[in-house]
């Protein structure tokens, strides 16, 4: 799937989820800018990140998004900062098994 389709899917997901029901183009462009910023704060504290799949990063970003919108984007850091936490050390753990069995 092309990126703009995921995208799109990714849109569609987040309205549904933040409830919005109406179309506006504009207000797209708005939320598609603050998940686009959300990827790349979440990804720059985590690594890399699956937006597009049914992943803990994609809830993640979801829950980014409504904070974002209700201008409370420092809220979000301190209330998801133990889930974040876990993240990080679990892509240690999962790259330091891999450098483990390429040593094997």
């Amino acid at each position: 799937m092309a990126e703009a389709e995921k995208d799109g899917t990714l849109l569609i997901e987040l309205k549904n989820y933040l409830d919005i029901t109406w179309d506006d183009g504009e207000g797209d462009k708005k939320i598609m800018g603050m998940a686009k910023r959300g990827m790349n704060a979440i990804s720059g504290k985590i690594g890399e990140c699956d937006f597009y799949g049914e992943t803990q990063e994609k809830a993640l970003l979801f829950d980014y998004v409504m904070y974002a919108r209700a201008g409370e984007i420092p809220q979000f850091w301190t209330n998801y900062k133990a889930e974040i936490i876990s993240l990080q050390i679990s892509r240690k753990v999962d790259g330091y098994a891999e450098t483990e069995e390429q040593t094997i």
